[in-house]
């Protein structure tokens, strides 16, 4: 038992105790563990190990604070332990302090560079954090330190892609899927890169773990959107059909969505943002481009044009403004949009101060910045109150190629209306519905702007979106594609790439596709 250095100093009972609350911990016995934990920090007071345990459960069991509590009693006795600052981290991290977080996987990884969990996690967060560079740097480290920590080498592959290194970000998906070939998360990395289809090999890979009655339900419906992708460059229509639709069905089964609680939620924002306060600054939030609309409706090639923009940072989809009104619901204990008509001036007014708090880091190095978070088309109807001043730009694209788009997409966010055509056509016709009526409330802030308009005319185009930003025309966006930053959408290969315009993939699908043109017209009126 006390063969384990971390457990030197211990007496064997001790030791034993703690080892006992692990095996506890790990047969799903919590209450067991702690109370196994509890004993030895008690027999123990001086030792920082059954500490370093007890905040392991409490973090487990949801309980951030107390965690926190215990790891900075096991850090003043033993300050310089590189495997307690990296567990710190975490505690802070589930405390919603990712900076201080930041900070103690960093320190951990200075006192010992071996700690793969602690590169991991440094990467993990930089890359949510947009740091791309930074990101990769770390989890090269955890995937030198353990070739095996899959996770890190899928995240890495994840970060390549969005740095555009997309060859060395294949290399990394393809060695997870030798070590682990029904991996879902790496056949979803490699399918997603687009610049090169997947080969015949590939194909008969994916078929044989697909046919497997051992592999998780999730590693089932990635592959099957890999195997989707696959048959659709290599032109088996009726193939790719048959694999999105069983992904599909199997993702609904797991997490269904639910049409009534989204028309319900449509009716009441629409109603509760009719009439807004008198803004307090109306300039408040100028600062701020918001990119919406639906999935796969162009919004990542726009948002590349503008971050080409020398006075533009581009944020990719950020969850700032979804958290603000989270936590305006939270303390009204009332949600969301209900409380809505009851917000004064100055709560908009504060609540813009906590977005723009929050996004403060993207602004700087250039003045002005955008937030492509797609959903964020649901709160477009409070921003004349809350972020007067900022621009909203709606994109649309062909609603059969959207909707055909997100049918092939895996989306990890679930529930998702984007599981069944029935769901996706009302989806669509509702969004494009409710933003019509916001933008007739707010013309002067609020544009729509169409990708097969962008296609066919890319200066006049791009010239109307910088306009429409309040941005002048700088030549540079009509070279967006070679803009040097890191893209974390699906389209990062796409938007690296100059425009072409082509017809859309569904239109390939011909009648094969009639259910879905059904779903689309049924939600017009």
């Amino acid at each position: 038992m006390t063969s384990d250095p971390r457990m030197a100093g211990l007496a064997p009972e001790i030791a034993a105790s703690v080892h006992a609350g692990a095996r506890a911990l790990r047969d799903g016995k919590p209450a067991q563990a702690e109370a196994l934990f509890r004993q030895a920090c008690t027999q123990a007071p001086d030792h920082p190990e059954p500490m370093r345990y007890l905040a392991l459960l409490e973090l487990h069991t949801r309980r951030p604070g107390p965690a926190l509590a215990t790891l900075t009693r096991a850090l003043a006795l033993a300050p310089r332990d590189a495997l307690l600052h990296a567990d710190f981290g975490t505690a802070q991290a589930a405390c919603g302090d990712i900076d201080a977080a930041l900070t103690s996987w960093r320190r951990a990884c200075t006192l010992d560079a071996s700690q793969p969990m602690a590169w991991f996690n440094l990467g993990r967060n930089l890359q949510q954090r947009g740091e791309t560079r930074a990101a990769i740097e770390a989890l090269q480290h955890a995937v030198d330190l353990t070739p095996t920590l899959l996770p890190a080498r899928i995240l890495l592959g994840d970060a390549l892609v969005h740095a555009g290194q997309f060859d060395a970000a294949a290399h990394q998906y393809r060695e997870a899927i030798r070590m682990h070939p029904q991996c879902g998360d790496a056949w979803r990395g490699l399918s997603n890169i687009k610049t090169a289809p997947l080969a015949d090999a590939d194909i008969q890979t994916l078929r044989l773990q697909i046919g497997r009655s051992d592999i998780a339900p999730t590693d089932r419906i990635a592959m099957g959107h890999a195997l989707g992708k696959a048959e659709e460059d290599r032109g088996a229509l009726d193939a790719a059909l048959s694999a999105f639709t069983a992904a599909n069905a199997r993702q609904e089964q797991l997490t269904p969505w639910r049409p009534e609680a989204f028309e319900s939620f449509l009716i009441q924002a629409l109603a509760a943002t009719e009439a807004l306060p008198t803004p307090q600054d109306p300039l408040l939030g100028h600062e701020i481009i918001f990119i919406v609309g639906l999935p796969r409706s162009g919004s990542t090639l726009f948002e590349q044009i503008l971050a080409s923009h020398p006075d533009v940072e581009g944020a990719s989809e950020l969850d700032d403004l979804g958290v603000v009104i989270q936590q305006e619901s939270v303390r009204r204990k009332t949600p969301y949009p209900h409380w809505v008509p009851h917000a004064s001036t100055a709560d908009w007014h504060r609540l813009g101060q906590a977005y723009l708090e929050r996004t403060a880091r993207w602004r700087t190095k250039r003045p002005r910045m955008t937030d492509k978070q797609p959903d964020n088309w649901k709160h477009a109807g409070i921003l004349r109150a809350m972020l007067p001043g900022a621009r909203v730009i709606e994109t649309r694209r062909d609603p059969l190629d959207t909707a055909w788009s997100c049918f092939k997409q895996q989306f990890y966010s679930q529930p998702h209306f984007a599981n069944t055509l029935d769901h996706i056509g009302l989806y669509l016709r509702r969004s494009e519905q409710a933003m019509d009526i916001w933008r007739g409330r707010d013309p002067a802030h609020i544009h729509v702007h169409h990708y097969e308009a962008l296609l066919a005319e890319p200066e006049a185009r791009i010239r109307a979106l910088l306009d429409a930003c309040a941005l002048a025309f700088d030549p540079v966006c009509l070279a967006f594609h070679t803009a040097a930053r890191s893209v974390r959408t699906a389209s990062a290969a796409q938007v690296r790439q100059p425009l072409r315009a082509s017809a859309g993939q569904a239109q390939r699908y011909g009648a094969r596709l009639d259910p879905l043109r059904k779903a689309l017209e049924s939600t017009i009126t």
